[in-house]
């Protein structure tokens, strides 16, 4: 499990609803009717964008090795 940083915005009062971005991954974003509903949608959005960028890298050098990274 990763933690990364949402930010949640109110959608215009005659829209309503949330709609968020994250800050770790500047591409992802997500929204909804609820606040929950809407942190879910951006997390799916989230693993989408790591899981493709994943796989491009591995594309382009199949020989490329993973590893754990950790940033304090």
């Amino acid at each position: 499990m990763t933690q990364l940083t949402a930010i949640i915005h109110r959608g215009e009062p005659e829209e309503g609803g949330f709609w968020a971005t994250c800050l770790e991954v500047p591409s992802a974003n997500g929204q909804g009717e609820t606040r929950d509903e809407c942190l879910a949608n951006l997390a799916a959005a989230v693993r989408l964008l790591l899981d493709l960028g994943r796989e491009e890298a591995l594309r382009l050098d199949p020989q490329a090795e993973t590893a754990e990274l950790l940033v304090a």
